[in-house]
């Protein structure tokens, strides 16, 4: 239990690690969907390869989109990609970073498709049975009154008549899933070498020092637009309950009841709402907000945060009646 508690707290920790435990979803849910899928080969010469083809490319194109569209890092990309320049230039090397994480995300699923119908056997059987010379194999059966053809297109058919009593499909089936096994394996290969390799040779030939800053600037535009979407979110909620205080406000007669009013309640109340004027920042008009979101879209800050870190503070000053300063304090 305490570790599945720490592998749910790394999958929450950031968007990173939200779009790695989603990749892995997808590809555990592909893994599912080809066990629950009835497979069904149409046993049928001009039939057979158009529908085995279908089963192994369709599915990973739709898993690579489904990949592509749950990642976050393709909103950041596309954000970044499309906005104006503004008050703060472009990373071409920051797009290319998210494009390749996203990309590499998205491809998971897919691989894992081809690699589990590759191991299985069955879609490269129904694929290439009629082009398997049945003359490597015995008791090929020749009294149904059929051609060659037509006879090994029914090969992926094991409930068929033809083939009843007969060791010569499970032969042909054997032959064919040995191949299809083997060039899975040699795909898993490829790409764990083709992983290790990179990760070793990367270092020798990328500035480490780049891609830290282009893997923090990356960071930093998710975590901006978050920031910034949850701002937006707080400043919503409390105008909408400022525009709805104010209408009933408004609806409200105008009767006077005198009653004693305490002092504490003042200061309650201003208390409260400073705090609201705070989480509005000033904007309260529609118009005010319009022009605020088209800024924020056309000319995006500059990343220089010298004055919000340095703001100066009030420095007050005691002195004495001949104008010696006693004490200060800031």
């Amino acid at each position: 239990m305490e570790r599945l508690k720490l592998v749910l707290q790394y999958f929450q920790s950031n968007s990173e690690s939200i779009s790695n435990g989603i990749c892995i979803i997808l590809a555990l849910v592909s893994v599912k969907i080809y066990t629950s899928f009835d497979f069904n080969c149409p046993c049928l010469p001009q039939y057979n390869k158009l529908y085995s083809l279908g089963v192994m490319i369709v599915p990973p194109i739709i898993l690579f989109f489904l990949g592509v569209l749950v990642n976050r890092h393709t909103g950041v990309m596309m954000d970044e990609w499309m906005r104006p320049t503004g008050n703060r230039s472009k990373n071409p090397a920051v797009v290319k970073y998210l494009f390749s994480a996203m990309l590499q995300r998205a491809l998971l699923a897919p691989m894992v498709w081809i690699l589990v119908t590759l191991l299985d056997g069955k879609i490269l059987i129904c694929a290439f049975s009629v082009s398997v010379d049945p003359a490597i194999f015995s008791e090929l059966p020749n009294n149904t009154g059929l051609d060659v053809v037509k006879i090994m297109a029914k090969v992926p058919c094991k409930e068929d008549v033809i083939f009843r009593n007969s060791s010569f499909r499970k032969a042909v089936t054997r032959y064919i899933r040995c191949y299809s096994q083997a060039v899975g394996w040699s795909i898993l290969l490829f790409l764990i070498v083709l992983g290790a390799l990179a990760r070793l040779i990367k270092p020798c030939f990328d500035d480490h020092a780049t891609f830290l800053q282009t893997r923090y600037w990356s960071n930093y535009l998710d975590i901006e637009q978050k920031l910034f979407d949850e701002t937006c979110v707080l400043h919503a909620r409390d105008f909408a309950r400022k525009c709805v205080v104010q209408f009933f406000e408004d609806m409200r007669e105008d009767a006077i009841i005198h009653l004693p009013h305490p002092p504490f309640l003042n200061n309650f109340r201003d208390e409260s709402e400073d705090e609201e004027e705070e989480r509005l920042h000033g904007i309260t008009k529609q118009e005010q907000l319009d022009r605020l979101l088209n800024k924020w879209y056309y000319s995006k800050p500059e990343l220089d945060v010298t004055k919000a870190a340095y703001r100066p503070r009030a420095c007050v000053t005691w002195e004495n009646r001949k104008g010696h300063t006693l004490y200060s304090d800031v």
